[in-house]
């Protein structure tokens, strides 16, 4: 691809397609907890801004995208109400 569609950390998210987006996203999540514990300050600065351009890119392709209903505030109060807790299950 060369430079076109280059950013710093990578190729411009707008520039990859749908399976080298999901690609790229489900890499930079594998990828997360060993950088947050073990990586520099400016690896982690890097990971995070790179995270935000994929993410982002991904909800502005899909912004009707479907969310699980336990996954809203709702959903997460409903569960602690019925005595679920994130916390009572060491979650």
């Amino acid at each position: 691809m060369g430079d076109q569609g280059r950013r710093n950390g990578g190729v411009d998210p707008s520039a990859l397609d749908e399976p080298q987006l999901l690609k790229e996203l489900e890499t930079i999540h594998r990828t997360r907890h060993e950088t947050l514990l073990y990586g520099s300050q400016d690896a982690l600065a890097a990971h995070n801004t790179r995270m935000a351009q994929l993410e982002g890119e991904y909800l502005r392709r899909h912004p009707d995208r479907q969310v699980a209903a336990g996954r809203t505030r709702e959903g997460a109060r409903s569960r602690n109400c019925d005595g679920d807790s994130p916390h009572a299950h060491g979650r």
